[in-house]
């Protein structure tokens, strides 16, 4: 959920610093004061398009920040994790959007620049925005499909038609690739020409290695030879003076006057070790000069297979370490053009079986989702009369969809409907034209599905629009009612709805220096009583207004 945003130079707002708790949090104020830039704010972080008018006059750049809280939206954590944006985040994810006088903008995640198309994506696993064609997630029909599925908890069901999707189009992948190869007779006989001049040769790469090393060992023998003599003349010959000679002659010295310095003894001891060192090293030096031949016919033998490698390695296009795998590879597609007519009898019978088990897993799905449909409805088209739209009526349309292909969503597609009047013929939910019309449709939806939305933040605006009374009431509960299960944030200008707010925030606007600000402020007790007597009584505030007031935080709580 949103825990945190953060206001610069926006609008008519120069700062401004808002926390955010669970629950319903309303945002009231006057007319003109600036209620629904928090909406707008939010929207930028959405990936709105990004204008120019939202910078404050004045000001090089408009910045806000977002925090959300990550613990119980798994979608968005896997995102990030998939998009490489979750370094350091733990269970939180700070967004931040800049947007600069020349109508610029810039978009970073935990830090970390992102496009607006990630910054789309990743808001739409965070927030949904009612009100507002153009970001509102249920007036796309993934979305209102996926809504439909969680209402009739359809999970096995779309488990079942996906995995026989995949199994289907494996299957229809594989005879297409078959058949486009169509007479593969003369492929068979130059990869059995290929594999058989490859299988000649020992391609091991720890043989290349042995080869590599023998190669050359045997170009350089005569260094290697000559070095190892005098290394060994050097170190420890016994009719020359050696290094192993001074050795021994120095620690002699040293033993006949170690009775004075007991510290020698110490130095004896190492002299010891190197000596025994040196031993060793001798023993390895006699060992390596003893595997070491001048062997002219054995380097020719040597240079000719490396030789031939090389020349297969070229003609192959890959390096002769990779000649195994390629081999490997030439015999596998042999073996596989060997059985293709076989294979393509038997991949029609298995592809006629895996269209019947698709077809049977999509049927039961699609009686599961016309079950759903009817329910939903019905149950959203009771909360739109009770909401102010008496005579209006929700549909949801199920279309099937026909392909050569299987869907691994089923074999439908749906379309939220709605007649806001009576005799009226329901239209897309997204032909709606009433910002508050289409606003509290969404609340009807979402109250109807109530906890089954996975967005976490749910933002109305516009939801009390054209609307009083007793039906402002109803808009309050059902707003608060949602946020048992999710945050909701409404901008409202009725006190039947801010009351029913868990939380509270005005929004004001004053001259100063000849320059209006807006302010953001969260209400107390108190405070909040008297925003809502204004709202009920207008500027002057009676004492018929807050007592009025006064009854309307008392019926809530």
């Amino acid at each position: 959920m949103l825990s945190h945003l953060s206001l610069k130079q926006f609008a008519v707002v120069s700062e401004a610093e808002l926390a955010f708790g669970p629950g319903l949090t309303v945002i009231s104020g006057e007319t003109g004061a600036g209620k629904s830039l928090l909406v707008d704010a939010l929207g930028l972080l959405s990936g709105l398009r990004a204008d120019s008018g939202v910078v404050r006059h004045g000001a090089d750049r408009a910045e806000v920040v977002g925090e959300f809280t990550l613990q119980d939206v798994p979608a968005a954590r896997d995102w990030l994790r998939d998009n490489e944006l979750d370094e350091g985040a733990d269970d939180a994810c700070l967004v931040r959007r800049v947007v600069r006088a020349d109508g610029g903008s810039r978009a970073w995640v935990n830090g970390r620049p992102v496009t607006v198309g990630q910054l789309t994506e990743l808001a739409g696993l965070l927030v949904e925005i009612h009100g507002q064609h153009e970001h509102q997630a249920l007036l796309s029909r993934p979305s209102q499909l996926m809504l439909l599925d969680a209402y009739g908890r359809t999970a096995s069901e779309r488990g079942a038609v996906a995995a026989a999707a995949e199994r289907w189009s494996a299957l229809l992948d594989e005879r297409e690739s078959l058949s486009a190869k169509g007479d593969v007779s003369e492929r068979i006989e130059w990869l059995e020409h290929q594999h058989a001049e490859l299988d000649r040769e020992t391609l091991e790469p720890d043989s290349i290695a042995q080869l590599r090393t023998d190669h050359r060992r045997q170009a350089h023998a005569a260094d290697l030879i000559g070095a190892c003599e005098a290394a060994f003349t050097r170190l420890g010959s016994d009719d020359a003076p050696s290094l192993a000679h001074a050795l021994q002659q120095v620690r002699g010295e040293l033993q006949r006057v170690a009775e004075h310095e007991p510290r020698l003894e110490e130095v004896d001891g190492m002299l010891d070790a190197a000596a025994i060192q040196l031993d060793e090293a001798l023993a390895m030096l006699d060992r390596v000069r003893g595997d070491l031949d001048m062997d002219p016919s054995a380097f020719d033998t040597l240079e000719q297979r490396l030789g031939r490698l090389h020349d297969l390695a070229r003609k192959h296009r890959v390096t002769p370490e990779e000649l195994f795998a390629h081999r490997d590879g030439l015999a596998a597609e042999l073996e596989q053009l060997r059985g293709a007519g076989v294979r393509l009898q038997r991949l029609d019978t298995e592809i006629e079986a895996a269209r019947t088990d698709w077809r049977k897993a999509a049927d039961a799905l699609g009686r599961k989702r016309g079950k759903a449909a009817a329910s939903l409805a019905a149950a959203t088209t009771g909360l739109i009369a009770e909401l102010g739209m008496g005579g209006g009526r929700f549909d949801i349309a199920i279309e099937p969809i026909e392909g050569d292909r299987p869907d691994p969503q089923g074999g439908e597609r749906v379309e939220f409907l709605v007649a806001a009047n009576p005799g009226q013929p329901a239209r897309a939910l997204r032909k709606v034209a009433s910002g508050g019309e289409l606003s509290r449709i969404s609340l009807a939806i979402e109250v109807a599905a109530l906890g089954l939305d996975t967005v976490p933040t749910m933002v109305f605006d516009e939801v009390d629009s054209g609307i009083g009374g007793g039906v402002a009431e109803i808009v309050g509960q059902k707003l608060r009612a949602l946020g048992a299960s999710r945050q909701v944030l409404c901008v409202t200008h009725l006190p039947q709805v801010a009351a029913q707010g868990h939380a509270h925030y005005r929004v004001s606007k004053a001259a100063s220096e000849g320059v209006t600000q807006s302010q953001v402020r969260l209400l107390d007790g108190s405070q909040r009583q008297e925003e809502l007597a204004r709202m009920l009584g207008g500027v002057e505030l009676t004492r018929e207004a807050r007592a009025a007031a006064k009854r309307l935080l008392s019926d809530v709580s």
